[in-house]
């Protein structure tokens, strides 16, 4: 899963790898400080949408660039930022689908979503063979 931030007027987007799992420590420790979640929640929360989460994720990310930011100097429009599967991880979850995991008769027709997704979706050649979803256990 990546962190994709593109602020209005810039050509390119940020991307980082968001692997919950491989934030260090203190990394972690500022995320529960900074939102009052334990980790745990904070991993759940990010990908619900939560703006807090999302914005102290973002906040840690750009701190490793430039170590004197602070959280308040941290703002962005609600399109600017947004979380995306990689390719690998997108075929993963098509292949985990079963008829028991979506409703009746509609196993083709989320099959063809996770199909244009795939399609559009970017591709992390380090990931290649060994994609893992993004929980944090």
């Amino acid at each position: 899963m990546y962190l994709v931030y593109q602020p209005e007027g810039s050509e390119e987007p940020q991307r980082w790898k968001y692997l919950p799992k491989k934030l260090m420590s203190v990394e972690r420790e500022l995320l529960e400080k900074l939102t009052s979640r334990n980790f745990s929640e904070f991993t759940v929360d990010v990908q619900k949408g939560n703006s807090r989460c999302r914005r102290a994720l973002l906040y840690v990310y750009l701190k490793r660039q430039h170590p004197t930011l602070k959280f308040d100097d941290v703002d962005f429009a609600w399109d600017e930022l947004t979380l995306e599967h990689s390719k690998g991880e997108l075929q993963l979850m098509r292949e985990q689908l079963t008829e028991d995991s979506v409703p009746p008769g509609q196993l083709d027709a989320v099959r063809a979503k996770f199909d244009e997704e795939i399609a559009a979706a970017f591709e992390d050649p380090e990931e290649e063979g060994k994609a893992q979803l993004p929980i944090a256990g």
